[in-house]
């Protein structure tokens, strides 16, 4: 990691106070969120987002891993992808859905919710914006609050990717780095 990682001993006593806020509900300060604690306003905040996000928004908890993902691949972020294939697996996401998208191709989705999540997000992060056609394929789907989450957790499945990867966090030790063009956090030509 590009930052020094704060042991728990030497933190400022607003730093202690976010990371003891933090770990009443992740039980655990890794990743991001040792970024994250060099900031601790930025910290209290963001930690919020995330619970939301992870726990509480109305997208079923298939689409939230799904959608750290979809992101992850976007970004590039391995640590993120690391971290969250197997609980996508377990939450339902298919093994050639998961393989396709580690590999940068479109997935062959099966389940809609799948397919309009995937499409919407992708419209956002390459275009910019969201054609007439997705927006309303997804509303009907998802309904106008999942929509509203489904739009909160593209912006902050990104942030989240690109701290890991501006930071450059440390890869987890026992696991592969799932891309085959990206060696470190470097793009492989």
């Amino acid at each position: 990691m590009r930052l020094p990682k704060l042991s728990h001993e030497k933190l400022t006593p607003r730093q202690k106070e976010v990371y003891e806020k933090h770990v009443v509900r992740r039980n655990y300060v890794t990743g991001p969120y040792d970024v994250w604690l060099h900031s601790p306003e930025l910290f209290e905040k963001v930690s919020a987002i995330s619970n939301y996000m992870r726990f509480d928004c109305a997208l079923p908890v298939k689409l939230r891993e799904f959608g750290i993902l979809v992101t992850a691949r976007y970004w590039d972020a391995q640590y993120s992808w690391n971290a969250h294939v197997d609980k996508a697996l377990a939450a339902g996401i298919p093994e050639d859905v998961i393989r396709d998208l580690a590999s940068g191709k479109k997935p062959n989705f099966k389940a809609d919710d799948e397919r309009v999540y995937y499409n919407f997000t992708m419209e956002a992060l390459e275009n910019h914006f969201v054609s007439e056609k997705t927006f309303n394929e997804a509303r009907a789907i998802f309904g106008d609050k999942t929509l509203v989450d489904l739009i909160g957790s593209v912006g902050y499945f990104s942030m989240l990717q690109i701290c890991l990867n501006s930071a450059e966090v440390d890869l987890q030790a026992d696991r592969k780095p799932p891309f085959a063009n990206v060696s470190g956090y470097k793009k492989l030509s």
